[in-house]
Protein backbone atom coordinates (compact mmCIF):
# COMPACT_ATOMS: atom_id res chain seq x y z
CA UNK A 1 0.00 0.00 0.00
CA UNK A 2 1.49 3.23 -0.81
CA UNK A 3 0.93 6.66 1.37
CA UNK A 4 0.68 9.84 0.60
CA UNK A 5 3.83 12.12 1.65
CA UNK A 6 2.23 13.06 5.05
CA UNK A 7 1.34 10.19 5.87
CA UNK A 8 4.65 8.67 5.45
CA UNK A 9 6.16 11.53 7.18
CA UNK A 10 4.29 10.81 10.40
CA UNK A 11 5.51 7.28 10.13
CA UNK A 12 9.08 8.78 10.62
CA UNK A 13 8.17 11.01 12.63
CA UNK A 14 7.26 8.51 14.80
CA UNK A 15 11.29 7.05 14.73
CA UNK A 16 12.82 10.45 15.73
CA UNK A 17 13.14 11.74 11.89
CA UNK A 18 12.56 15.57 12.14
CA UNK A 19 9.89 16.58 9.40
CA UNK A 20 8.68 19.70 7.84
CA UNK A 21 6.01 21.36 10.08
CA UNK A 22 2.71 21.05 7.79
CA UNK A 23 -0.95 20.69 7.41
CA UNK A 24 -3.20 18.68 5.26
CA UNK A 25 -6.06 20.93 3.14
CA UNK A 26 -8.30 19.30 0.82
CA UNK A 27 -10.33 23.00 -0.37
CA UNK A 28 -8.11 26.51 -0.97
CA UNK A 29 -9.86 28.02 2.54
CA UNK A 30 -8.40 24.86 4.69
CA UNK A 31 -5.35 25.61 2.65
CA UNK A 32 -4.95 29.30 4.36
CA UNK A 33 -6.34 28.47 7.46
CA UNK A 34 -3.45 26.11 7.44
CA UNK A 35 -0.92 29.02 6.32
CA UNK A 36 -2.44 31.04 9.41
CA UNK A 37 -2.05 28.78 11.68
CA UNK A 38 1.60 28.12 10.55
CA UNK A 39 2.55 31.45 10.86
CA UNK A 40 2.30 32.97 7.33
CA UNK A 41 5.44 33.89 5.60
CA UNK A 42 7.43 31.36 3.07
CA UNK A 43 5.39 28.16 2.55
CA UNK A 44 5.20 25.46 0.21
CA UNK A 45 1.99 24.07 -1.20
CA UNK A 46 2.66 20.35 -2.44
CA UNK A 47 -0.14 18.41 -4.15
CA UNK A 48 -0.32 14.92 -2.34
CA UNK A 49 -0.72 11.95 -5.30
CA UNK A 50 0.27 8.17 -5.29
CA UNK A 51 2.66 8.93 -8.14
CA UNK A 52 5.74 10.67 -8.43
CA UNK A 53 7.14 13.39 -10.74
CA UNK A 54 4.50 16.42 -8.97
CA UNK A 55 7.38 18.64 -9.56
CA UNK A 56 7.64 18.51 -12.78
CA UNK A 57 3.79 18.59 -12.97
CA UNK A 58 3.08 21.63 -11.62
CA UNK A 59 2.00 20.24 -8.11
CA UNK A 60 4.93 21.91 -5.94
CA UNK A 61 4.61 25.59 -5.59
CA UNK A 62 6.30 28.24 -2.83
CA UNK A 63 3.98 30.54 -1.87
CA UNK A 64 4.71 34.11 -0.23
CA UNK A 65 1.57 34.25 2.58
CA UNK A 66 -1.74 33.13 3.31
CA UNK A 67 -3.07 34.87 0.38
CA UNK A 68 -0.63 33.58 -2.07
CA UNK A 69 -1.20 29.90 -0.89
CA UNK A 70 -4.92 29.64 -0.85
CA UNK A 71 -4.14 30.52 -4.74
CA UNK A 72 -1.55 28.15 -5.21
CA UNK A 73 -3.36 25.48 -3.44
CA UNK A 74 -6.72 26.82 -5.55
CA UNK A 75 -4.77 25.78 -9.06
CA UNK A 76 -3.06 22.25 -7.57
CA UNK A 77 -6.80 21.03 -6.12
CA UNK A 78 -7.89 19.17 -9.23
CA UNK A 79 -4.55 18.88 -10.86
CA UNK A 80 -4.17 15.60 -12.87
CA UNK A 81 -1.11 14.06 -12.24
CA UNK A 82 -0.35 11.15 -14.32
CA UNK A 83 -3.63 9.80 -14.43
CA UNK A 84 -4.11 10.90 -10.37
CA UNK A 85 -6.11 13.55 -9.18
CA UNK A 86 -5.10 15.86 -6.75
CA UNK A 87 -7.94 15.55 -4.20
CA UNK A 88 -5.16 17.24 -0.98
CA UNK A 89 -2.39 19.11 -0.54
CA UNK A 90 -0.09 19.36 2.37
CA UNK A 91 0.81 23.09 2.77
CA UNK A 92 4.32 23.26 4.83
CA UNK A 93 6.90 25.77 6.03
CA UNK A 94 9.57 26.23 3.87
CA UNK A 95 12.82 24.36 4.48
CA UNK A 96 16.03 26.47 4.53
CA UNK A 97 17.83 23.84 2.32
CA UNK A 98 21.95 23.94 2.13
CA UNK A 99 22.02 20.31 0.59
CA UNK A 100 19.95 17.89 -0.69
CA UNK A 101 20.47 14.37 -0.46
CA UNK A 102 18.87 11.36 -1.37
CA UNK A 103 18.12 8.31 1.07
CA UNK A 104 16.22 4.93 0.18
CA UNK A 105 15.75 1.36 1.72
CA UNK A 106 13.82 -0.55 -0.86
CA UNK A 107 13.44 -4.40 -0.68
CA UNK A 108 15.61 -5.84 -3.61
CA UNK A 109 14.08 -8.79 -4.89
CA UNK A 110 16.95 -10.25 -7.26
CA UNK A 111 19.29 -10.29 -4.33
CA UNK A 112 16.37 -11.17 -1.95
CA UNK A 113 17.69 -8.75 0.76
CA UNK A 114 17.04 -4.64 1.86
CA UNK A 115 18.88 -2.29 -0.47
CA UNK A 116 20.04 0.84 1.08
CA UNK A 117 20.73 3.71 -1.14
CA UNK A 118 22.46 7.43 -0.59
CA UNK A 119 23.33 10.07 -2.99
CA UNK A 120 25.02 13.64 -2.13
CA UNK A 121 22.98 14.30 -5.48
CA UNK A 122 19.17 14.38 -3.94
CA UNK A 123 16.56 16.24 -5.60
CA UNK A 124 13.98 16.02 -8.06
CA UNK A 125 15.48 13.99 -10.89
CA UNK A 126 17.11 11.15 -9.25
CA UNK A 127 16.36 8.75 -11.77
CA UNK A 128 18.96 10.58 -14.20
CA UNK A 129 21.29 10.56 -11.56
CA UNK A 130 21.04 7.14 -11.34
CA UNK A 131 21.79 7.00 -15.57
CA UNK A 132 24.49 9.68 -15.57
CA UNK A 133 26.38 9.75 -12.44
CA UNK A 134 25.60 5.76 -11.13
CA UNK A 135 29.16 6.13 -9.25
CA UNK A 136 27.43 8.92 -6.89
CA UNK A 137 24.63 6.75 -5.88
CA UNK A 138 26.03 4.55 -2.85
CA UNK A 139 24.77 0.87 -2.46
CA UNK A 140 24.75 -1.88 0.30
CA UNK A 141 22.58 -4.88 0.88
CA UNK A 142 21.65 -5.89 4.44
CA UNK A 143 21.97 -9.73 4.75
CA UNK A 144 18.07 -10.07 7.29
CA UNK A 145 19.21 -12.04 9.09
CA UNK A 146 22.03 -9.60 10.81
CA UNK A 147 20.01 -6.31 9.90
CA UNK A 148 21.74 -2.88 10.47
CA UNK A 149 24.85 -2.57 12.25
CA UNK A 150 26.79 0.66 12.77
CA UNK A 151 29.67 -0.32 10.48
CA UNK A 152 27.06 -0.44 7.30
CA UNK A 153 25.79 3.00 8.39
CA UNK A 154 29.78 4.01 8.27
CA UNK A 155 30.44 2.45 5.13
CA UNK A 156 27.42 3.79 3.63
CA UNK A 157 28.01 7.53 4.15
CA UNK A 158 31.95 7.22 2.92
CA UNK A 159 30.77 5.86 0.22
CA UNK A 160 28.22 8.71 -1.01
CA UNK A 161 31.34 11.05 -0.39
CA UNK A 162 29.46 12.35 2.51
CA UNK A 163 31.17 15.25 5.13
CA UNK A 164 32.42 13.70 8.24
CA UNK A 165 31.08 16.70 9.88
CA UNK A 166 27.30 15.38 8.37
CA UNK A 167 28.14 11.69 9.29
CA UNK A 168 26.24 11.68 12.75
CA UNK A 169 23.73 13.47 11.41
CA UNK A 170 22.57 11.57 8.35
CA UNK A 171 23.95 7.88 9.90
CA UNK A 172 21.03 8.91 12.63
CA UNK A 173 18.36 9.02 10.16
CA UNK A 174 19.67 6.11 7.83
CA UNK A 175 19.43 3.86 11.20
CA UNK A 176 15.73 5.51 11.81
CA UNK A 177 14.43 5.28 8.68
CA UNK A 178 15.71 1.05 8.24
CA UNK A 179 13.76 0.80 11.92
CA UNK A 180 10.64 2.06 10.09
CA UNK A 181 11.14 0.34 7.10
CA UNK A 182 11.67 -3.19 9.17
CA UNK A 183 9.36 -3.17 12.00
CA UNK A 184 6.49 -1.68 10.00
CA UNK A 185 7.21 -4.29 7.52
CA UNK A 186 7.65 -1.74 4.54
CA UNK A 187 8.62 -2.13 0.95
CA UNK A 188 10.06 1.17 0.22
CA UNK A 189 10.95 3.91 2.41
CA UNK A 190 12.76 6.82 0.77
CA UNK A 191 13.49 10.17 1.67
CA UNK A 192 14.35 12.83 -1.14
CA UNK A 193 15.53 15.17 -0.57
CA UNK A 194 16.90 14.62 2.70
CA UNK A 195 18.00 17.88 3.58
CA UNK A 196 20.75 19.51 5.13
CA UNK A 197 19.33 23.11 6.42
CA UNK A 198 22.03 26.54 6.42
CA UNK A 199 22.17 25.42 10.50
CA UNK A 200 22.84 22.11 9.64
CA UNK A 201 20.16 20.01 11.00
CA UNK A 202 19.06 17.16 9.15
CA UNK A 203 15.59 17.35 7.79
CA UNK A 204 13.45 14.64 5.66
CA UNK A 205 11.67 17.26 3.31
CA UNK A 206 9.86 14.47 1.17
CA UNK A 207 8.51 10.75 2.12
CA UNK A 208 7.24 8.24 -0.03
CA UNK A 209 6.30 4.83 2.25
CA UNK A 210 4.85 2.11 0.46
CA UNK A 211 3.89 -1.08 3.24
CA UNK A 212 3.21 -4.54 2.12
CA UNK A 213 -0.15 -4.88 2.01
CA UNK A 214 -0.03 -8.71 3.57
CA UNK A 215 1.39 -7.12 6.87
CA UNK A 216 -1.79 -4.61 7.27
CA UNK A 217 -3.38 -7.13 9.34
CA UNK A 218 -0.31 -6.09 11.74
CA UNK A 219 -0.53 -2.59 11.36
CA UNK A 220 -4.52 -1.23 11.60
CA UNK A 221 -3.33 2.37 12.15
CA UNK A 222 -1.33 2.18 8.76
CA UNK A 223 -4.32 0.43 6.97
CA UNK A 224 -7.05 3.02 8.55
CA UNK A 225 -4.85 5.22 5.87
CA UNK A 226 -5.70 3.73 2.87
CA UNK A 227 -7.58 6.23 0.67
CA UNK A 228 -10.60 4.60 -1.21
CA UNK A 229 -11.34 7.64 -3.04
CA UNK A 230 -8.12 7.43 -4.54
CA UNK A 231 -8.15 3.62 -5.42
CA UNK A 232 -8.53 2.39 -9.01
CA UNK A 233 -12.34 0.99 -8.70
CA UNK A 234 -11.50 -2.85 -10.37
CA UNK A 235 -8.66 -2.91 -7.65
CA UNK A 236 -10.73 -1.80 -5.16
CA UNK A 237 -13.58 -3.62 -6.30
CA UNK A 238 -11.49 -6.87 -6.22
CA UNK A 239 -10.26 -6.21 -2.38
CA UNK A 240 -13.82 -5.77 -1.32
CA UNK A 241 -14.38 -8.92 -2.61
CA UNK A 242 -11.01 -10.78 -1.86
CA UNK A 243 -9.64 -11.64 -5.26
CA UNK A 244 -6.03 -11.12 -6.24
CA UNK A 245 -5.97 -8.67 -8.95
CA UNK A 246 -3.73 -6.22 -10.66
CA UNK A 247 -4.84 -3.76 -13.24
CA UNK A 248 -2.98 -3.56 -16.36
CA UNK A 249 -3.05 -1.24 -19.35
CA UNK A 250 -4.54 -3.73 -22.05
CA UNK A 251 -7.71 -5.03 -23.32
CA UNK A 252 -6.96 -9.13 -22.58
CA UNK A 253 -8.63 -10.25 -19.14
CA UNK A 254 -6.48 -12.72 -17.47
CA UNK A 255 -7.94 -15.28 -15.33
CA UNK A 256 -6.30 -17.91 -13.85
CA UNK A 257 -5.79 -20.61 -10.60
CA UNK A 258 -1.79 -19.86 -9.16
CA UNK A 259 0.13 -16.99 -9.17
CA UNK A 260 2.87 -18.27 -11.43
CA UNK A 261 0.67 -19.61 -13.77
CA UNK A 262 -1.22 -16.28 -14.53
CA UNK A 263 2.14 -14.53 -14.61
CA UNK A 264 3.21 -16.63 -17.42
CA UNK A 265 0.42 -16.14 -19.07
CA UNK A 266 0.72 -12.78 -19.54
CA UNK A 267 3.91 -13.52 -20.82
CA UNK A 268 2.57 -15.99 -23.35
CA UNK A 269 -0.03 -13.10 -23.72
CA UNK A 270 2.28 -10.43 -24.39
CA UNK A 271 4.66 -12.73 -26.43
CA UNK A 272 1.98 -13.62 -29.19
CA UNK A 273 1.35 -9.60 -30.25
CA UNK A 274 -1.73 -9.61 -27.13
CA UNK A 275 -1.57 -6.98 -24.68
CA UNK A 276 -3.22 -8.18 -20.54
CA UNK A 277 -6.02 -5.96 -19.12
CA UNK A 278 -5.06 -7.62 -15.88
CA UNK A 279 -3.62 -10.23 -13.37
CA UNK A 280 -6.22 -11.81 -11.92
CA UNK A 281 -5.75 -15.03 -9.68
CA UNK A 282 -8.75 -17.13 -8.93
CA UNK A 283 -7.10 -19.32 -6.60
CA UNK A 284 -8.12 -23.20 -5.82
CA UNK A 285 -11.23 -24.72 -5.64
CA UNK A 286 -12.30 -22.53 -8.52
CA UNK A 287 -15.94 -22.58 -7.84
CA UNK A 288 -19.01 -20.86 -9.38
CA UNK A 289 -19.37 -18.34 -6.94
CA UNK A 290 -15.38 -17.88 -7.46
CA UNK A 291 -15.48 -17.31 -10.84
CA UNK A 292 -18.78 -15.63 -11.16
CA UNK A 293 -17.16 -12.94 -9.04
CA UNK A 294 -13.55 -13.28 -10.78
CA UNK A 295 -15.66 -12.18 -14.31
CA UNK A 296 -17.49 -9.49 -12.74
CA UNK A 297 -13.87 -8.11 -11.65
CA UNK A 298 -12.28 -8.19 -14.87
CA UNK A 299 -15.68 -7.04 -16.94
CA UNK A 300 -15.76 -4.13 -14.60
CA UNK A 301 -12.69 -2.97 -16.74
CA UNK A 302 -14.41 -1.44 -20.03
CA UNK A 303 -11.18 -2.31 -21.96
CA UNK A 304 -11.58 -5.44 -22.14
CA UNK A 305 -12.24 -7.55 -25.19
CA UNK A 306 -11.85 -10.92 -24.80
CA UNK A 307 -11.06 -13.07 -21.61
CA UNK A 308 -8.49 -15.96 -21.50
CA UNK A 309 -9.23 -18.46 -18.27
CA UNK A 310 -6.29 -20.39 -17.97
CA UNK A 311 -6.55 -23.09 -15.39
CA UNK A 312 -4.61 -25.99 -14.46
CA UNK A 313 -5.59 -28.89 -12.37
CA UNK A 314 -3.63 -30.49 -9.55
CA UNK A 315 -5.63 -30.28 -6.59
CA UNK A 316 -8.37 -28.52 -8.25
CA UNK A 317 -10.12 -30.89 -10.89
CA UNK A 318 -10.78 -29.55 -14.55
CA UNK A 319 -14.17 -30.48 -14.75
CA UNK A 320 -15.16 -29.23 -11.83
CA UNK A 321 -14.12 -25.60 -12.91
CA UNK A 322 -15.70 -26.49 -16.53
CA UNK A 323 -19.30 -26.71 -14.48
CA UNK A 324 -18.22 -23.55 -12.72
CA UNK A 325 -17.65 -21.94 -15.43
CA UNK A 326 -21.10 -22.66 -17.40
CA UNK A 327 -22.88 -22.30 -13.71
CA UNK A 328 -20.99 -18.57 -13.69
CA UNK A 329 -22.26 -18.25 -17.90
CA UNK A 330 -25.78 -19.55 -16.66
CA UNK A 331 -25.81 -16.84 -13.52
CA UNK A 332 -24.78 -13.54 -15.47
CA UNK A 333 -24.06 -11.96 -19.24
CA UNK A 334 -20.57 -11.94 -20.64
CA UNK A 335 -20.94 -9.73 -24.05
CA UNK A 336 -17.13 -10.69 -24.80
CA UNK A 337 -15.62 -13.82 -26.09
CA UNK A 338 -14.25 -16.20 -23.54
CA UNK A 339 -11.27 -18.87 -24.41
CA UNK A 340 -10.38 -21.68 -21.81
CA UNK A 341 -7.91 -23.77 -22.08
CA UNK A 342 -7.28 -26.21 -18.97
CA UNK A 343 -5.22 -29.05 -17.93
CA UNK A 344 -4.40 -31.38 -15.65
CA UNK A 345 -6.72 -33.61 -13.60
CA UNK A 346 -9.72 -34.64 -14.90
CA UNK A 347 -8.40 -32.05 -18.66
CA UNK A 348 -10.44 -34.30 -20.84
CA UNK A 349 -13.29 -34.21 -19.24
CA UNK A 350 -13.38 -30.87 -18.22
CA UNK A 351 -13.33 -30.03 -22.19
CA UNK A 352 -15.57 -32.33 -23.22
CA UNK A 353 -18.62 -30.95 -20.65
CA UNK A 354 -17.37 -27.27 -22.07
CA UNK A 355 -17.57 -28.61 -25.62
CA UNK A 356 -21.15 -30.55 -25.03
CA UNK A 357 -22.47 -27.42 -23.28
CA UNK A 358 -21.09 -25.07 -26.23
CA UNK A 359 -22.65 -21.69 -24.50
CA UNK A 360 -22.29 -18.99 -26.89
CA UNK A 361 -18.80 -17.13 -26.79
CA UNK A 362 -17.19 -19.44 -25.55
CA UNK A 363 -13.90 -21.30 -26.91
CA UNK A 364 -11.85 -23.72 -25.37
CA UNK A 365 -8.19 -24.74 -26.47
CA UNK A 366 -5.51 -27.47 -25.42
CA UNK A 367 -2.66 -25.86 -25.13
CA UNK A 368 -1.47 -21.92 -23.09
CA UNK A 369 -0.15 -21.14 -26.52
CA UNK A 370 -3.15 -22.32 -28.92
CA UNK A 371 -5.44 -20.30 -26.39
CA UNK A 372 -3.06 -17.13 -26.28
CA UNK A 373 -3.10 -16.76 -29.81
CA UNK A 374 -6.96 -17.44 -30.28
CA UNK A 375 -7.81 -15.17 -27.24
CA UNK A 376 -5.55 -12.55 -29.40
CA UNK A 377 -7.29 -12.87 -32.67
CA UNK A 378 -10.29 -12.61 -30.91
CA UNK A 379 -9.50 -9.64 -29.17
CA UNK A 380 -8.06 -7.67 -32.27
CA UNK A 381 -10.84 -9.18 -34.67
CA UNK A 382 -8.12 -10.56 -36.91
Amino acid sequence: MDLYEHQGKELLARYGIVVGEGRVATTPAEARAAAQELGGGRLVVKAQVLVGGRGKAGGVKVADGVDDVEAKAAAILGLDIKGHVTRRVLVEKAVDIAKEYYLSIAFDRGAKAPLLMLSTMGGMDIEGVAVDHPEALARIHLDPAIGMRPFFVRRLLFAASVPREEHAGVGAVIESAYCCYQELDAMLVEINPLVVTGDGSIVAADAKVTVDDSSLYRHADIADMRDVAAADPQEQMARERHVTYVKLDGTIGILGNGAGLVMSTLDVVDQVGGSPANFLDVGGGADADKIVTALEVVLSDPKVEAIFFNIFGGITRCDEVARGILAALAAMPVPVPIVVRLDGTNDVEGRRLLADAAPPGLHVERTMLEAARKVVELATGA
